[in-house]
């Protein structure tokens, strides 16, 4: 049985394990507050805020998508709907106030949605507006009076006591068995249903479901194991993380490795998304367009697998054998990924045709070495230009022992196509890629010469 808090009430429930936290609130519960708009994580009109007693992350309350949030995955948590946002007694929320004040809504289909957004990051006492509203949608009202409300919110000094307690309520359940608690429960578990999936924060599962109506009939869930998710300074002196860190707890760690690699993890869905994604389940899906992949491999990144009590450890860059596939063995596993705490010389550029909240068409990381004038080391790999993850082994081969220069750069810049041979899709065409990987290099150089590249940072 499936239990949780909702605006203050604790409920029991006996669902399917892949019905949405949005399906069941709309159907069961009658609370229609919460929105479905695209059904796939992407314009926020079903954001909820959802909070874990225990706090495993230190992140304290979340905005989540409630449209690729499986029930199992609220066990022990507590959650709150825009119907439990105002005071008992009817006294709306300041962001509420500020919003029918402020004219921050039209035709008021999206509303719910900015509402929880704003009242999370009101909870948190943010300011960064622009940031946390990115994951939310809205089409007629436009975004200024929106973060206009935002901000006359954020200066109302009215600590939300009820939601404080309906969000902090402890309700000390046992874990359920597709809910375990630490690895070692999960790898006594999936050894024994090898044939099972994994779900971290389910944005990518939740869509097999949600838009490819897929039957999943044997799963488990990963978001309550502690253990996976931790930051910790290893014995090598790389700090370790857990697979099940969220991009939004592993997003201070990517700007201590290098602030471009912090800046395309706040690029990398919404907060939404982010607050429930995963490290580990960004490479474990073997996606030729994930965006942590192309840096992790560049700054020479290893992956930790477990299969029950069996560890190894193997570079990153050869965990992805071909599309579709990954060198892991039924049962097995990623359960932490190893890396540098910093790596001055990287660089990583995401070209998209949303700057926000989209899909990169290429994502180029670049690490190269210089000693005295020459390149000594290079690693340069690339998402969205093969169908994994891949190096550009014979650009690399045209750096390594010439001078760091821009003739050495142009003279590189042909054995693209020796590296890669790109599909043209909807995001980009096949000489668009090249062209562009060839573009980011050059970018690349002139990024470590101290010139301004950043596409907002340079003007005409």
């Amino acid at each position: 049985m499936i239990r949780f808090s909702l605006n203050g009430e604790t409920v029991e429930v006996d669902a399917s394990y892949t019905t949405t936290l949005l399906d069941w609130l709309r159907e069961e519960r009658g609370l229609t507050g919460t929105k479905e708009g695209c059904n796939e994580g992407d314009c926020g009109a079903c954001t909820v805020i959802v909070a874990d007693p225990q706090n495993r992350d230190g992140l304290g309350p979340k905005a989540l998508n409630a449209c690729i949030l499986f029930l199992p995955q609220l066990h022990g948590k507590a959650v709150v709907t825009v119907e439990g946002v105002s005071k008992p007694d009817g006294a709306l929320h300041p962001v509420q106030k500020e919003m029918v004040d402020l004219h921050g809504s039209q035709c008021g289909f999206c509303t719910p949605g900015f509402i929880m957004s704003m009242v999370n990051a009101h909870l948190h006492g943010r300011t960064d507006h622009d940031a946390a509203l990115a994951g939310n949608l809205c089409r007629c009202t436009g975004y200024a009076p929106i973060v206009r409300a935002a901000e006359a919110a954020s200066g109302v000094d009215w600590p939300p006591d009820w939601l404080v307690e309906q969000l902090g309520q402890p309700l000390g359940d046992k874990a359920l068995p597709i809910v375990p608690e630490c690895s070692d429960a999960l790898a006594q578990w999936y050894e024994a249903n090898p044939d099972a999936t994994l779900i971290a924060g389910a944005t990518d599962v939740g869509l097999w479901v949600t838009k490819s109506l897929r039957s999943l009939e044997k799963v488990a869930f990963l978001n309550q194991c502690a253990d996976l998710q931790q930051v910790e300074v290893a014995q090598t002196g790389q700090i370790r993380v857990g697979a099940a860190v969220t991009m939004q707890a592993f997003l201070p760690h990517a700007d201590l490795i290098q602030e471009s690699y912090g800046a395309l993890v706040r690029r990398y869905g919404s907060e939404q998304v982010r607050s429930a994604a995963t490290i580990g389940g960004n490479i474990a899906n073997g996606s030729p367009i994930g965006d942590n992949p192309p840096p992790l491999i560049a700054i020479g990144a290893e992956v930790q697998l477990r299969k029950g009590d069996h560890r190894r450890v193997i570079p990153l860059e050869d965990f992805f054998l071909e599309y579709g596939k990954q060198d892991l063995e039924p049962g097995e596993f990623v359960e932490a990924i190893l890396m540098p705490q910093t790596m001055p010389a990287l660089r990583v550029y995401k070209l998209s045709k949303r700057f926000d909240q989209d899909i990169s068409a290429v994502c180029g990381a670049f690490n190269v070495d210089v000693v005295d004038g020459v390149v000594s080391g290079a690693r340069i790999a690339f998402g969205g230009m093969a169908g994994i993850p891949k190096r550009a082994t014979e650009v690399e081969r045209a750096l390594l022992g010439n001078p760091w220069s821009e003739v050495t750069i142009r003279a590189a810049m042909p054995r693209f196509s020796d590296d890669f041979s790109p599909l043209s899709d909807m995001r980009a065409s096949a000489e668009y890629r090249l062209s562009t990987a060839q573009n980011m290099l050059l970018r690349y150089f002139h990024d470590l010469s101290g010139d301004l590249v950043g596409v907002r940072a340079v003007e005409a």
